[in-house]
């Protein structure tokens, strides 16, 4: 599994048609385990119909990106929050 598994970074295209900021640099806390960590220091999972980021720490799913068409589809359900 490691061998589809790149740092968070990965995302950084993909969240930039959401948010405004640079999201590789916003902390964001684990839902599960607690941990804080900078989004571009966790796991992403780019190799699926979506994109998956994952805690560094407990590998807790902390947010998962599915593009529609034209419109991409975030959840951040398995955060406790994110420091933009």
């Amino acid at each position: 599994m490691d061998d589809v598994m790149v740092d968070g970074n990965a995302l950084a295209g993909e969240l930039s048609e959401v948010f405004s900021q640079e999201m590789t640099l916003a902390r964001v806390a684990c839902g599960s385990c607690g941990a804080v960590e900078q989004l571009g220091a966790d796991h992403a999972y780019t190799r699926a119909p979506g994109m998956v980021l994952r805690c560094c720490h407990c590998d807790h799913v902390l947010l998962v990106m599915v593009r529609a068409g034209e419109q991409l589809r975030v959840s951040l359900a398995g955060s406790r929050w994110i420091d933009l």
